[in-house]
């Protein structure tokens, strides 16, 4: 049965939007202000995402459920299947004792927790976004704060707040391929106005992420730290993505950020040695830890091995092998084809796809298993030994896949009804202000989905058929939804829910919706300023003149 969107379904477009957003609000509310177990909150707020989509705006009951089925399906898989693993690699190294012996490593190589912070959790941590995103980066940067003695609730907030500027590169350029697909504009295009963009916020994430962690005080002795890790992470990220493409952005620019950082240490220390209080910091290594390079040498193969399979899934015609031998796809029924988008928010009535692609082997969980794996039996774990850890894991993790799974399939229902469409055209109707709001509507795509991939599939089009009618650049507001949606990753519930597992911290993720919310506003409003400036203001005006023209 075809069903046609319909975006103002109570017939006044202040009632229908206040209605589209009751599904967010309720989430939101239980999660930050009644403290409900998020698992428990998620399922609330699908009940009313389904409520919304059934009764207001007449989803077919059949296409809900299918829609809400496959939503579940794609947060077990691939992105369940990457949280699993890697909490299976953080708990094979934590039974060896070899977690103690990489955080001395690191500490002597940044003895100052506000170091640690910047190399970990910004300048580490967006290789791993750039290889594999999809919530890699914080699972592995906020385990490895953990243990370096930060408390679970800073290791979370600080990797997710760190977690941004990165993000629109992510998975080897996969956010702007996809807005490339929806909106008909070039990649390289496409990547290198947001190469325009994201530079100014990667100078000033490793300032910002000390400052959420130390205070402005605090920051200031460390500031030659955070300033060579950001420029050098924000000069090649402008270099690659406006003269190579939006592929090897990331890749590359976290290890300029990874050596400069390591280059400067060797030559220069902070005045005075921040150290974590007696009562944050875990037990320390043992003195023959300390005393054998071999224990050190093998605390860090797991990590090396994550660093480098991770890499090699990520390249494309390695991952394009694995899927010829590998992959399933399967049209999900009563959905595919039979959910109609319509103007203004698709230039034409257009069939959204429902394909669910079962990549087994090409998923970056996968690669990220094979290399727990070898690594186990790298730590001499017997394979007896390596099953019952796998099954403890999946024991500690259950409630957070119920949540991921839950978090999807609400974004999914509200992409396929309509609710997000509902939201989107209204900040699409704010006139000269509409750069800015416009930048907020990727904000708001990616704290709805957990995706900027899936916020730029979501609003790209409309992002492109608004700007076209009101006469600004289509390509910088296409752009802008990516820039500005990298600023919603920190409050996606689902990244919360990676953070929150990968700390031990589950059941408090209400405290770290609560410590990243407004510096993710912030960010965005920041975003959204400089997009307005671009559009009017000389010379940021010459920022946004279209790759390639005169």
């Amino acid at each position: 049965m075809e069903w046609l969107q319909n975006y103002n379904p109570l017939g006044n477009v202040w009632l229908s939007t206040t209605l589209a957003a009751v599904p967010v609000v309720i989430l939101l509310a239980l999660i930050a202000i009644f403290e409900v177990r998020i698992h428990r909150a998620a399922l609330i707020g699908l009940a009313s995402a389904l409520g919304v989509a059934l009764l207001a705006y007449r989803m077919p009951p059949g296409a809900a459920l299918a829609t809400a089925i496959y939503g579940a399906a794609y947060g077990l898989f691939p992105i369940g299947w990457i949280i699993l693993n890697l909490i299976f690699l953080y708990h094979l190294t934590v039974k060896k004792g070899l977690f103690s012996v990489l955080r001395s490593s690191l500490a002597g190589l940044a003895p100052d927790p506000r170091i640690q912070v910047i190399l970990i959790a910004f300048s580490f941590g967006a290789f791993f976004e750039g290889a594999a995103g999809f919530g890699t980066p914080v699972a592995v940067t906020a385990a490895i704060l953990i243990q370096l003695g930060f408390k679970p609730l800073l290791a979370s907030g600080l990797s997710l707040i760190a977690n941004t500027a990165p993000v629109a590169f992510g998975a080897l350029g996969t956010p702007i391929i996809a807005l490339n697909k929806v909106t008909g504009l070039g990649e390289q295009t496409l990547g290198a106005m947001v190469g325009r963009q994201l530079p100014f916020f990667s100078v000033i994430i490793p300032f910002w992420v000390v400052c959420a962690f130390a205070g402005f005080r605090g920051m200031l002795g460390v500031w030659p730290a955070a300033f060579v890790a950001g420029l050098s992470f924000a000069i090649p990220q402008f270099l690659v993505s406006n003269y190579h493409g939006p592929w090897l952005v990331d890749i590359i620019a976290s290890l300029c950020s990874i050596i400069a950082l390591l280059l400067l240490l060797r030559v220069w220390r902070p005045k005075d040695i921040w150290k974590h209080d007696q009562t944050e910091t875990p037990k320390p290594a043992t003195e023959g830890d300390r005393a054998t390079s071999g224990l050190v040498v093998q605390a860090w193969v797991p990590w090396v091995l994550l660093t480098l399979l991770v890499f090699l899934w990520g390249l494309p015609k390695f991952k394009t092998f694995l899927d010829s031998v590998s992959i399933f796809k399967f049209e999900v029924p009563h959905l595919h084809k039979l959910v109609f988008r319509m103007p203004p928010v698709v230039p034409k009535q257009t069939p959204e796809e429902a394909v669910y692609a079962l990549a087994w082997l090409s998923a970056t969980g996968t690669g990220i298993l094979v290399s727990t794996i070898i690594a186990g039996l790298v730590m001499r774990f017997s394979p007896r030994e390596l099953l019952r850890a796998y099954g403890e894991t999946i024991y500690r993790v259950r409630f957070s896949l119920v949540t991921i799974a839950a978090m999807l399939s609400l974004g999914y229902v509200t992409k396929y009804s309509g609710t997000d469409a509902t939201l989107g055209l209204a900040l699409a109707k704010t006139g000269k202000l509409y750069p800015f709001f416009g930048t907020l509507l990727g904000w708001l795509g990616v704290a709805l989905t957990g995706s900027d991939t899936a916020s730029n599939v979501l609003f790209g089009s409309l992002q492109r058929i608004t700007a076209e009618q009101t006469g600004i650049n289509p390509v910088l507001m296409c752009a802008a939804n990516s820039s500005g949606g990298v600023m919603g990753k920190m409050v996606d519930a689902q990244s919360i829910v990676v953070a929150s597992t990968a700390t031990g911290y589950y059941g408090r993720e209400g405290e770290i919706l609560r410590f990243v919310f407004l510096h993710s506003l912030v960010l965005a409003a920041l975003v959204g300023v400089l997009v307005l400036l671009q559009c009017y203001v000389p010379p940021f005006t010459k920022m946004a003149i279209p790759f390639g023209s005169p």
